[in-house]
C-alpha cells in the first residue's frame, strides 16, 4: 500500500479528522528570529507522530509527541522536549495505557502526577484542539484542555475572542482567534487558527514579564498540498 493511500485509511484521518502536514514558522523573540519546521505524520493504524524543530546559531530545540487516533481523540504515548546550547534542558511526559500515573521529567527530577481523565501533553492538546474544531459548526466558544507539564496537570482553557483576517506569506486568510484565559493579567497568551486550513495555528502571540515572543507560519502543506492550492473536505 503506498503512503498516500495509508494515510486516507488512517482512523481519525477524512472529514472530520487530523490529516498529515508540513509548517514552517518564524518566530521571534528578543530582537532573534528563528525558523520553526512542524511535521504531522500519520501511519495507517492511526499512530502519530508530531515533531517541532529549529536552531539559531549554538542555539536548538527539539519537541517530539506520539499519540493515536481513536474515536475523534488524541490518546497520547509520550512527549519529548531538549534544548540544547547555551541552556540545555530536557522535558519528558510518559502516558501508560490503563494506569492513572503519569511520569513527567521536570528539571532532571521524576515525577509522578495524576491522569485525571484524557490529559494531554503540550503539543498533543494542539491537535485534539483541531480536531474539536473539526468537528463542530460553528466554533466552540470555550475549549477546556487538561494537559501534564513539568510537575503540575494544568486545565488549559480557550475562549474564542473573534474573528480576524491575517495576511500570510501564502496570502490573506480567514482566522478565529482565541485567548488563554489566565487568573493573571501579567501574561497573554493568543493563538489564530484557519478554518480553510484545517485549522491550522497561523499565529500565536505569548507576552511575560514584558517579553513577546510572536510566531508566524510562513508555509504550509496539508496532505502534500500547498495550503494556496488545498481544498478543506
Amino acid at each position: 500500500m503506498s503512503a498516500v493511500a495509508q494515510q486516507e485509511s488512517a482512523p481519525g484521518t477524512g472529514k472530520t479528522g487530523l490529516k498529515p502536514y508540513s509548517t514552517v514558522y518564524k518566530t521571534t523573540a528578543r530582537g532573534l528570529s528563528i525558523k520553526l519546521r512542524r511535521d504531522l505524520t500519520i501511519d495507517a493504524e492511526g499512530h502519530c507522530r508530531l515533531t517541532s524543530e529549529g536552531s539559531l546559531l549554538v542555539v536548538g530545540l527539539s519537541e517530539v509527541s506520539r499519540f493515536s487516533l481513536t474515536e475523534g481523540r488524541v490518546e497520547p504515548h509520550s512527549y519529548i522536549y531538549q534544548g540544547t546550547g547555551l541552556i540545555s534542558r530536557r522535558r519528558e511526559v510518559h502516558f501508560t495505557s490503563g494506569s492513572s500515573v503519569i511520569r513527567s521529567l521536570y528539571k532532571d527530577e521524576w515525577y509522578a502526577l495524576p491522569d485525571v481523565g484524557h490529559t494531554l501533553d503540550r503539543m498533543s492538546q494542539q491537535e485534539q484542539m483541531r480536531l474539536n474544531l473539526l468537528s463542530q459548526d460553528p466554533a466552540p466558544e470555550e475549549m477546556v484542555f487538561t494537559v501534564a507539564d513539568g510537575r503540575k496537570v494544568k486545565d488549559y482553557t480557550l475562549a474564542l475572542i473573534g474573528e480576524e483576517r491575517l495576511q500570510t506569506p501564502m496570502g490573506e486568510v480567514d482566522t478565529l482567534l482565541y485567548e488563554r484565559q489566565r487568573d493573571t493579567d501579567e501574561r497573554l497568551s493568543q493563538l489564530w487558527v484557519a478554518p480553510d486550513w484545517d485549522y491550522l495555528v497561523v499565529k500565536t502571540l505569548h507576552i511575560e514579564e514584558g517579553k513577546t515572543i510572536e510566531a508566524n507560519l510562513i508555509s504550509a502543506e496539508i496532505d502534500g498540498v500547498p495550503v494556496t492550492q488545498y481544498v478543506a473536505s
